[in-house]
This record gives C-alpha cells, structure tokens and sequence, in this order.
C-alpha cells in the first residue's frame, strides 16, 4: 500500500503530515513556507514521490456554523491548481479546530512558544490525516461486519 499525505494549508504555510502504509497513523512531516505556487506545487510533488504517497487530504476550512467562507475557496482552488499537476486522487477533510487541538496537544506538552510557532502547522496537518484515517478505518470495518 501507499501513504496518504495531509496538508494544512495556511496563508503562509503548509503543513505537511504523511500516514504508515497500512493507514493507521499519521506523522507530522513539515511545514512548507509559502512563496508562489509553482515552488510550493514543486515540493509537495517532490514529498510525493519520497513518501510514495497515493492520495492527499487537504484540510478543509469550514466556518464553525459549517459555510464555506474565503478561506474554503482558496483551498479548492489550490486544489484544483494540484490536480493538474498530478493524477493522485486529493479530497477534503473538514478540519475545524484541528489547529486548536495541536496547540492544545503541544500546552500539554509543555512546548516553548517558539517551538509550538514552528511546528504548529504540520502538527495540525497530523491531526487532520489522523481524522482522515480514522474514519475509513472506521468504514473498512462497519463493511466487513
């Protein structure tokens, strides 16, 4: 089997989280510092190909009452911007308060402020893939009940 790679697309940054083969567990990986599509395109790609990823989660932005705001149609269009640049399948995973949740997650850890500014990201893009692969586990195991 392959990797999943999820992402948490920020306006500056993208973090990056790559799952285990089996799709158990997701691993924050980076952050990718936003310059211009084309660059950001090109590392993912390469990230692709290292990781040899099947698929991408991209995090998706809901508002908290569920309405896709600005921020959600930016992500598509990055999205619709990758799909042309590989056949890898890429969907959407509401990612609300995943941000809260590895902020919170790096408190407990009694991470230094500086540190939880580093890692923020691809540790939400972790938490992100994690729901991802939790649910198909989820339905994998609902269909052969």
């Amino acid at each position: 089997m392959s990797t999943l790679l999820g992402l948490d697309l920020g306006d500056k940054t993208i973090g990056v989280a790559v799952s285990d083969r089996i799709w158990s567990v997701a691993t924050p990986l980076e952050t990718i510092r936003r310059r211009k599509f084309t660059l950001d395109a090109a590392r993912l790609l390469e990230i692709i190909a290292h990781r040899e990823a099947g698929g991408v989660i991209l995090g998706l932005p809901r508002n908290m009452d569920g309405t896709e705001g600005p921020r959600c149609q930016s992500t598509r269009a990055f999205a619709r911007n990758l799909e042309r640049l590989t056949d890898l399948p890429i969907t959407f995973w509401d990612e609300r308060l995943s941000t809260v949740a590895a902020e919170k997650a790096l408190l407990e850890a009694d991470t230094t402020r500086k540190r939880r500014a580093e890692v923020i990201d691809h540790v939400a893009a972790g938490y992100i893939l994690q729901g991802a692969l939790d649910r198909l586990r989820h339905i994998n195991e609902a269909a052969q009940s």
